[in-house]
């Protein structure tokens, strides 16, 4: 197929924490020392519960693998508390997943729309912006700006919304089950990168394709994975 014939995408949705940009590990930081506030340890298990999450589903989570009777629980602080934390290592540098700055390069090559969609709260987006360049994003759709957070679709609806675009026009990049959940339920193509992809932790999905990393990738990979996506819409198998 040549170039002026592949599918192209009517935009990219991007996810963040993971995807774009090495910060899970930071989050690691804040969610291994939040957990051993209320008196638990972040196990493997625990840690991978949280993956994607929002900031109140995460915390949620350690509450309850603490114990900790819901009437006594006082999300607003952890969360206060966690964000703090994690903006004081966020200020130390934010170092890029392997291939994603190239990719964005290409997509601002080929004139492509692009989103950023995270569960991040936008306090914390916006310094990640000055390490990925805000002038990239047409639009931005941060955790605490939505209604329902990943896993639920609205964070990929809207920011298609705001592009004036269809979403299963659309090619979302993730790293997590929750957020991989989210593009699917939206109706995008997904393509899912990183070790959560390939270790099979990462629930399948019909419309849905898997890589390690960004590097190397091309507009045909894109259009291979809108192109997937659409033979299987409206199939038995789309409804997983």
């Amino acid at each position: 197929m040549s170039a002026d014939q592949l599918l192209r995408p009517a935009a990219v949705l991007w996810d963040m924490d993971g995807t774009l940009l090495d910060t899970e590990p930071l989050w690691d930081i804040a969610m291994v020392e939040l957990a051993a506030r209320h008196g638990v340890e972040m196990d493997a298990q625990l840690r991978a519960s949280t993956l994607g999450n929002s900031s109140y589903d995460a915390i949620s989570k350690v509450l309850i693998a603490a114990g900790i009777p819901e009437a006594d629980w006082d999300i607003d602080a952890d969360h206060a508390w966690s964000n703090a934390r994690v903006h004081g290592l966020f200020g130390d540098g934010l170092p890029w997943r392997p291939g994603a700055q190239q990719t964005l390069d290409l997509l601002g090559e080929h004139d492509v729309p692009l989103a950023l969609v995270t569960n991040t709260v936008r306090e914390l987006t916006d310094v990640a912006l000055k390490t990925l360049g805000g002038h990239r994003f047409t639009v931005t759709v941060c955790g605490d700006e939505v209604t329902a957070a990943k896993p639920a679709p609205e964070p990929y609806l809207r920011a298609a919304a705001l592009l004036g675009v269809d979403p299963t026009n659309c090619v979302v990049i993730e790293d997590s089950p929750a957020g991989a959940r989210a593009g699917h339920d939206a109706g995008a193509a997904t393509l899912v990168v990183g070790e959560e992809a390939l270790s099979g932790r990462i629930p399948p999905l019909a419309r849905q394709t898997r890589r390690a990393d960004l590097v190397g990738l091309t507009m045909a990979d894109l259009s291979a994975a809108l192109q997937a996506s659409h033979a299987k819409m409206g199939t038995r198998e789309d409804l997983r």
